[in-house]
């Protein structure tokens, strides 16, 4: 199992596993051009309560904390997501056939976890799919405050994560995965995203690489 404890010594092992693929791994965000998207981190993930807790979520959330603090501290947008739905699951679509559960919208269970929630006048994103993309303001957003660069953390680094990634890369946004802030509900399926993503997509990193280039 993934802990905050060896989370150093498996990211260490992936970046290793990948390195044939991470073609632009020396990359680092230009700080005034970048913006920090941290990815539905909800009690229903990172919570030991919550319905579908991963360990691999609530090992991640230091790292996440440390590049929120950063990006508040030189200025740069911090933005949020929360993957909800209506209680009658009228705007769940497909999403509602896959899945034999949803995060409702007003239960605790879909509120940002206490330790990585956005401060008053930070933007949260009401998301229905797994893109952060996908039929909200987020594009927009960040085109108003000239970002180009594009660091996503949270999860699930399988879903939520790698389907904004890519649809970032659409749309032409530099993005930076950090390998040591982002978790699956498997290690399996975190390294193929990291794969899949070093390979075509954007850079895989780490909190520490990304944090230098605020220094």
């Amino acid at each position: 199992m993934i802990t905050t404890e060896n989370l150093p010594q498996f990211t260490e092992e992936w970046l290793h596993e990948i390195a044939r693929y991470n073609h632009h791994a020396e990359l680092l965000p230009e700080p005034n051009k970048t913006a920090l998207l941290v990815v539905d981190m909800q009690n229903y993930f990172i919570s030991p309560e919550g319905r579908a807790y991963l360990p691999h979520g609530a090992a991640i959330v230091q790292n996440v904390k440390r590049l929120m603090e950063t990006f508040r501290r030189v200025e740069r947008p911090v933005i949020f997501t929360r993957h909800v739905h209506k209680a009658d699951g009228s705007d769940a679509g497909i999403m509602g056939w896959w899945w034999n559960d949803m995060i409702v919208e007003g239960e605790a269970q879909s509120e940002i976890f206490p330790e990585a929630a956005p401060l008053q006048d930070e933007r949260v994103i009401l998301k229905h799919r797994y893109s952060a993309f996908y039929q909200t303001e987020l594009d927009a957003m960040l085109r108003s405050a000239k970002v180009e660069d594009l660091v996503i953390a949270g999860v699930m680094t399988n879903l939520c994560c790698e389907s904004t990634a890519r649809d970032a890369n659409f749309r032409d946004y530099r993005v930076f995965l950090p390998a040591d802030a982002t978790g699956a509900s498997s290690e399996e399926m975190h390294l193929a995203s990291l794969k899949n993503l070093s390979y075509g997509f954007c850079p895989v990193t780490t909190t520490r690489r990304i944090l230098q280039s605020f220094e």
